[in-house]
């Protein structure tokens, strides 16, 4: 060998061995971060007064348990350490401070809920935790003046609300309106939207709030059918929206009914409830459901199902709670994705509120997630659609509302 060949050769592997070093130096790692893992962190109510959203954990865990199967992502495995909060905010913010200061979570994501998400909010931007892809649509959680590190993954509530309010103004403009609502942040924000587009002309006959932690909500849907009210909406938890459809009917009241997108689950709130109880109602929507004829043959409604009965088995592909786990999943998965190898709390972040024109599978078409630095809501629009039969069908005329902040 020449030695002009020797040292070209020694020259081309310091060379590599400078690229491998640059190439390491690169990576930025933040708290429960490695080569081989990624370590993040959420609560869920397992059990207590929501555990209805308990399939909504499962999902999400069954999701990164199919992405670690398939080599994780970048090449790191996903743990998602889902602790029960019981829908608790004592609970919630325990089981945070665990996440965050004993499993050492590089961020908390996709927790559910309005409740638990208030709870923990200020711990987490204190603390300086990303605590993004909330599935709460509370207007406090796309504030990013004051809780730079909260991101939401779901449509806002007041927006819903608006999104009610402009359906019944215009197909129903002489309405008597009554509303149930959850005395906290959850229900007073579909309220506050509503009333936005109702107007004092217009404003609700009767307003009836109740408690979580109320055993039933009876006297309350009596209250409201006294009021005169010809149009009912639902901005409860689905415990309760499944007692109200029940007591309507049997009270032989018929008012127009609307249920808020959290409890729009045929399995863990219309099934109970009764179909015969649920015909006719109206919700809003923005994602396909699996079990409605009109997306039987869709390859995403038949991917999910897939998914769902391998990954999932004990929960039902038609219940929207585990559904919008699998959607939320897959956005959390995108953040990470856009990360590479820097994976630090402040670049998590960045992802998240950089999500332009994301269109994730089971979204109805056209619907796209959009965040930005200034502005963290992530939906601009929603569908409207009726119970028909045993499963929701969107309206013929395919209306969607634009809603201005």
């Amino acid at each position: 060998m020449s030695g002009t060949f020797r040292l070209s050769t020694t020259i081309v592997a310091i060379g590599l061995l400078a690229a491998g070093g640059a190439s390491a130096a690169e990576k930025k790692y933040g708290p429960g971060v490695s080569d081989t893992e990624i370590k993040l962190g959420q609560t869920v109510p397992y059990s207590g007064p929501a555990s209805a959203f308990s399939s909504y954990g499962r999902t999400m865990t069954g999701y990164f348990q199919m992405i670690n199967e398939a080599g994780g992502i970048n090449g790191r495995k996903v743990t998602l350490v889902s602790l029960d909060n019981a829908y608790s905010p004592p609970k919630a913010i325990e089981q945070t401070r665990k996440l965050v200061e004993d499993e050492g979570v590089l961020a908390d994501v996709g927790t559910v809920g309005t409740t638990p998400n208030v709870a923990i909010q200020q711990y987490l931007n204190r603390a300086k935790v990303p605590h993004i892809f909330i599935s709460a649509g509370g207007r406090r959680f796309a504030d990013a003046q004051n809780f730079p590190w909260s991101v939401p993954m779901y449509p806002g509530f007041e927006m819903e609300g608006r999104t009610f309010g402009q359906y019944i103004m215009k197909h129903k403009p002489n309405a008597k309106v009554g509303v149930l609502y959850q005395n906290d942040d959850y229900g007073k924000d579909f309220l506050v939207g509503l009333k936005s587009v109702l107007g004092d002309k217009n404003k609700p006959v009767a307003e009836v709030a109740y408690e979580i932690t109320e055993p039933t909500i009876d006297s309350q849907i009596v209250r409201l059918k006294d009021s005169g009210a010809d149009v009912l909406l639902y901005f409860s938890t689905p415990k309760f929206t499944a007692q109200g459809l029940r007591k309507v009917k049997e009270s032989g009241w018929t008012p127009l009914q609307f249920l808020a997108s959290p409890t729009n689950s045929v399995k863990t709130v219309l099934e109970p409830a009764g179909f015969e109880n649920a015909q006719g109602i109206m919700t809003t929507q923005f994602t396909k459901q699996a079990g409605d004829p009109a997306w039987d043959n869709d390859p995403e409604v038949k991917e999910y199902v897939a998914f769902m009965k391998k990954w999932v088995p004990n929960d039902n592909p038609g219940d929207f709670v585990a559904l919008s786990g699998y959607v939320i999943a897959q956005g959390i998965a995108q953040g990470i994705k856009q990360c590479g190898d820097d994976l630090t709390r402040e670049n998590l972040l960045k992802q998240a509120t950089s999500m332009k024109g994301q269109h994730f599978k089971m979204m109805l078409p056209g619907i796209q997630l959009n965040t930005t630095p200034e502005d963290y809501a992530p939906y601009r629009s929603l569908r409207m659609a009726k119970f028909e039969g045993n499963s929701w069908k969107l309206i013929d005329d395919a209306e969607t509302s634009a809603m201005a902040k």
